[in-house]
């Protein structure tokens, strides 16, 4: 068994991921104050684009994870086959950005630019790999150097001398820059040696498997083309953009499950499940609360013009805290899987496999999702923005929940897990009490000023409220809660 340690690895995860939506909202409150909402859509678009292209990168970083996991180094051989795979994923992406910037008339200079982005995520991705099979807790290290970067390089690029959507990407790129330092100081003793030519072939060989995964990925990316296409706008990606901006922060309690995986691969036992899962909860559920309690508040501090957007927000909150429950629930089914350890696997026992059946269901999801939206937009067009977008959330949310429905049945038929249930109950009322007190507060109190440097501080007690309430609350009335803050402090130590 490996020396990663779950609930170390997934505290630090947790408590960077978080610090690190707080940083990137910031980010995002330079670009959405400083860009047109065509140009933040055109943002968002950018990133859907660069989806389609990255979606082969799996090739590489889902065998790394697990082989490194296990004890088998691989990491220059990743490194390497990731910088071939990048260089053609950057000419994939310039023919894909040209025939849509030019179908709905966009500036192609900065969808040209972004073309810098490919090379730098494919490498940071093959680094997580790396490091996520040995020092889970890096990639959170890697992550705050990004954060941390990303706004000094936005403030002076975007903010000071005003280059607009090309600063925003020159900055997302110098971060990444950093990001892979510091992903290569942790991996550095990982990555050397020869490449293995015939550890590449392997992976060639059982690409197809890795790449499935992938064709969900780019029928869920779709709806950023699906949208701009039929309705010939942008904006309406703006919209939601800065609806995921706030919602994001509930996917932020995924990361204590981080460290499962490579856990399980190496054969941990089912006890650091039944630990996590409550765990989580515990985390994900006040932020679902502060992302809808203080959804008109953080819309107001991105843009006071997206504040009509809270519904949006709403709807994806709930679907990203859904997606936190999938994610768990796909870690643990992986990392049970022992199909590749086998001697001579055979394509059938692939396909039987949960490396398949997951991916699977995956495709279902986003393919229903891909093909419901582009009929509701096509039938639905004329309609005005804000309820289009609406439509769109809602299809997402419920194509989530058949998912993580399916992967809970799954999870149930394969181990048996005694989970505290009513502990779950215990922080949803906690949660609903003190966020519920707060949002009452706020609606008689609270004061809005345009100057976000006015409107934080009059913000600030009140989040404060929130946070120590439930804190406060789950750690006089839960015994475990008070186990946690003592595992918390030992960690730490």
């Amino acid at each position: 068994m490996s020396d990663v340690r779950v609930t170390y690895s997934g505290l630090i995860a947790f408590l960077v991921s978080t610090a690190s939506v707080f940083t990137g909202i910031f980010f995002t409150v330079i670009v959405t104050r400083k860009l047109t909402p065509d140009e933040f859509g055109t943002w968002s678009l950018i990133g859907g684009l660069i989806t389609y292209v990255v979606v082969v990168e799996p090739i590489i970083s889902m065998w790394t994870t697990r082989e490194m996991s296990r004890g088998i180094q691989n990491g220059f051989t990743s490194i390497m086959s990731s910088g071939v795979f990048s260089i053609a994923g950057v000419g994939i992406y310039l023919i894909i950005a040209f025939i849509i910037g030019n179908k709905i008339g966009l500036d192609l200079f900065p969808l040209i630019i972004a073309s810098l982005l490919v090379p730098v995520i494919f490498l940071t991705k093959t680094l997580n790999a790396i490091n996520w099979g040995i020092k889970p807790h890096s990639i959170s290290i890697g992550l705050m150097g990004f954060e941390l970067t990303k706004i000094p390089f936005a403030l002076l690029l975007v903010y000071f001398l005003g280059f607009g959507l090309t600063g925003a990407i020159y900055a997302t790129v110098l971060a990444y820059v950093i990001n892979i330092i510091i992903l290569l100081k942790y991996a550095e003793q990982n990555i050397r040696g020869k490449f293995k030519i015939e550890t590449l072939k392997k992976w060639l060989k059982l690409s197809w498997l890795p790449l499935y995964p992938g064709i969900g990925n780019i029928l869920l990316s779709l709806d950023v083309a699906i949208y701009s296409l039929i309705t010939g706008s942008v904006v309406g990606l703006a919209y939601y953009a800065a609806g995921n901006a706030i919602a994001n922060v509930v996917g932020q309690s995924g990361n204590i499950s981080k460290a499962l995986y490579p856990k399980l691969l190496s054969g941990g036992k089912i006890k650091f499940i039944e630990e996590n899962i409550p765990l989580t909860f515990y985390f994900a559920i006040p932020l679902i609360g502060f992302s809808i309690v203080f959804a008109k508040q953080g819309l107001f501090i991105l843009n006071p013009i997206y504040d009509f957007t809270i519904p949006i927000v709403i709807i994806l909150s709930l679907r990203v805290f859904i997606d936190v429950i999938a994610a768990t629930y796909s870690s643990i089914l992986s990392g049970l899987e022992k199909v590749d350890l086998s001697e001579n696997p055979t394509f059938l026992d692939y396909i039987k496999s949960k490396l398949f059946i997951l991916p699977t269901f995956r495709l279902i999801q986003f393919g229903s999702y891909s093909g419901i939206l582009a009929l509701m937009l096509f039938f639905n067009h004329s309609k005005p923005e804000l309820e289009l977008v609406i439509y769109m959330a809602i299809i997402a949310l419920f194509s989530q929940i058949g998912y993580t429905t399916v992967l809970g049945i799954m999870v149930k038929r394969s181990i048996s897990l005694k989970i505290d249930y009513k502990l779950i109950f215990k922080y949803s009322v906690i949660c609903i009490g003190v966020f519920g007190l707060t949002h009452i507060l706020m609606e008689n109190y609270l004061i809005y000023e345009e100057s976000i440097f006015n409107f934080l501080p009059n913000l600030i007690p009140f989040l404060l409220l929130a946070v120590l309430g439930y804190i406060g609350l789950t750690y006089a009335f839960d015994k475990r809660t008070r186990n946690l803050v003592k595992i918390i402090i030992k960690e730490i130590k």
